[in-house]
């Protein structure tokens, strides 16, 4: 899957560039790129204070050979042809950079067999971009240019796929720049890029954020933010994507599921693959769930915020090196559990969901006792509680297996679990993110013994921090796994990471969460990868706002979640949407978009049927 990358210089990112080149940086040179969110970039003589190079085919083996990863270099086609083709070889260099008299040699260079990089030019204007692609060229460099200039070079290389990057070629992995680039340099470049390694588009918008997501009016990709581009029509024909991604959404319409190679094809969609995608998403969701759109009424019962992991996403666990001391620990006693769940009952509301910090006091025989007093006052009530990792660590407090203990939750009242603690089911991703909870094959164990007993669970994603099309589609892959053994999942419910207070953030190691387009996938993907196995796709509007989660109604979502009444994890990690809803303001917006509004139980049952 080849595309046309656009590296855009300039002095400042709000002004369009991601990127400076210069001969000479000193420490305040640096510092003021980076301040104004630009990647400082050496040419000439390499610069080891920078983020990337633009060097000389010596200077390129020279850089190699001090261990400098060829995603950083740019080679310049200075030399003759043999001295080109050894250091482009030898350096592992990203990009050759040659000049219009030169692209037929630089494009026979790339051609060639085991040599891996892109031929990019520089160009003063769209006619000299467009030549440069229609010679070969697969990158191109500009200085200045606004979103009208890049949107006329987008337009004009039509069939070509333009993507812009930053100063690092597009899918350049986290792990090739953590810890190999000084940290002020590895932040900027993080806050840059989207999770596919491109350059993020520049609205302010973000999950938890108290705005409109960024979505067009007609369509659902965001990708650029040109008045043809948002003003533009939904692209729903398969035969306006490349022919491997139109082959996936193909097959996924007559039932076969897609591979996780295919997962991450289509994570890694891009503008119009985007609206193809949503619209095939729709399609499935219209066959399995018709138009209605289901809700539960429920409270949130968050009875501690004081925990001895330290997951680096999170903003609000409570402990003695907590990151924000805006909220003080606390620690619910039953008796304030109870009145909460009474209260929730009396409101209408059928499931309390108890979700909270691992307190370093709490043994296996707290979370039974929680179940016993809210089921002893409300025997009606359900209740949806307690994640992996808290059945995990409460089996251990006590040293029974984990399906002894299930089986004790159970039939002290537990209705259901619920899917969070799942952030990312890849270990890759857990070392960095999570590193002292339990690993993917952990939270699977009392997922499966719990389905096996007959405790259903919800399924969720946390995406948008340190992640990728990768670790996606890996973790769907897990959850595809424990499904066709058990079938015990009742939902997917993906949860674009809010960052402003998230520690991983605040220490400048995470992005700046999902983009409006990488929302879209991630529920998106998930609908085609989960049809016939999991039926119910939630979107998140205490993550989203209502409106946000609403738009996803049209990209394979047939659930907005619950009421809620006081949720507060999200809002502790920056989110600034409401803390609850009522089930009128769920049914207003559901029916604005067209769906007919349902509520439901947790277990998908329905209470009051569609009108």
């Amino acid at each position: 899957m080849d595309r046309v990358s656009l590296l855009r210089l300039g002095d400042d990112r709000a002004d369009g560039g991601t990127a400076r080149e210069r001969a000479h940086w000193d420490e305040a040179s640096v510092g003021t790129a980076v301040a104004a969110r630009i990647l400082p970039v050496a040419s000439g003589a390499p610069d080891r204070a920078c983020a990337a190079f633009v060097t000389s085919w010596d200077e390129a083996i020279a850089l190699a050979a001090d261990g400098v990863d060829g995603i950083r270099i740019t080679m310049l086609h200075d030399g003759t042809r043999a001295d080109v083709l050894d250091g482009v070889v030898r350096s592992g260099a990203a990009f050759l950079r040659t000049t219009p008299a030169r692209l037929a040699e630089a494009v026979e260079i790339a051609a060639l067999p085991a040599c891996d990089v892109r031929v990019s030019v520089e160009a003063r204007d769209v006619d000299e971009a467009v030549a440069a692609v229609r010679g070969g060229a697969r990158d191109i460099v500009v200085d200045g240019w606004d979103d009208d200039g890049v949107a006329a070079l987008r337009e004009a290389i039509l069939p070509e796929v333009l993507v812009e990057r930053t100063a690092l070629p597009l899918d350049t992995p986290i792990e090739a720049m953590r810890d190999r680039v000084a940290m002020p340099l590895f932040t900027c470049w993080l806050q840059q890029v989207d999770c596919r390694g491109a350059a993020r588009p520049r609205h302010p918008w973000a999950p938890g954020r108290d705005m409109h997501p960024p979505a067009p009016e007609g369509r659902m990709s965001s990708e650029w933010p040109d008045a043809g581009w948002m003003d533009g029509d939904w692209v729903r024909g398969l035969d306006q994507v490349p022919p491997d991604l139109a082959g996936i959404l193909e097959r996924s319409l007559a039932g076969t599921l897609p591979t996780v190679a295919e997962m991450e094809r289509m994570f890694r969609a891009r503008g119009a693959e985007v609206d193809v995608i949503a619209h095939v998403a729709d399609e499935l969701r219209r066959r399995a769930n018709g138009d209605v759109v289901t809700y539960v009424v429920n409270r949130n019962i968050n009875y501690t915020n004081q925990c001895y992991f330290r997951c680096g996403f999170c903003g609000f666990s409570r402990g003695p090196k907590s990151y924000n001391a805006r909220e003080t620990p606390y620690r619910m006693d039953l008796d304030e559990v109870v009145t909460r769940s009474q209260e929730a009952w009396d409101k209408g509301a059928t499931e309390v969901c108890l979700v909270g910090g691992i307190h370093p006091d709490f043994t296996g025989d707290f979370y039974a006792s929680v179940l016993e007093s809210i089921k002893g006052s409300l025997p009606g009530m359900h209740v949806h509680a307690f994640t992996p990792l808290e059945v995990w660590q409460g089996a251990h407090t006590l040293g029974v297996p984990v399906r002894e203990y299930l089986e004790r939750l159970s039939d002290s009242g537990l209705g259901s679990l619920p899917g969070t603690a799942a952030e990312i089911l890849d270990d890759d991703v857990r070392e960095h993110l999570c590193p002292d909870k339990i690993r993917t094959a952990e939270w699977a164990e009392v997922m499966i013994a719990a389905h096996e007993i007959g405790i259903r669970a919800t399924s969720t994603i946390m995406c948008g921090h340190i992640d990728g099309p990768v670790s996606w589609a890996n973790h769907y892959e897990v959850l595809r796994e424990i499904q066709r053994r058990t079938g015990g999942f009742t939902e997917f419910i993906p949860l674009p990471f809010v960052h402003m207070a998230s520690p991983i953030f605040i220490q400048g190691r995470s992005r700046p969460g999902p983009t409006w387009d990488e929302v879209v996938l991630v529920h998106a993907v998930a609908r085609i990868a989960f049809d016939g196995l999991i039926p119910n796709i939630q979107a998140s509007w205490v993550k989203l706002g209502l409106e946000g989660g609403a738009n996803l109604l049209n990209a394979g979502c047939n659930d907005m979640g619950g009421t809620l009444m006081n949720e507060s994890i999200s809002r502790s990690s920056g989110a600034s949407h409401g803390e609850e809803v009522t089930a009128d303001e769920l049914e207003a917006v559901i029916r604005a978009h067209g769906r007919t509004p349902a509520r439901r139980t947790t277990l998908y049952e329905i209470i009051e049927a569609p009108v």
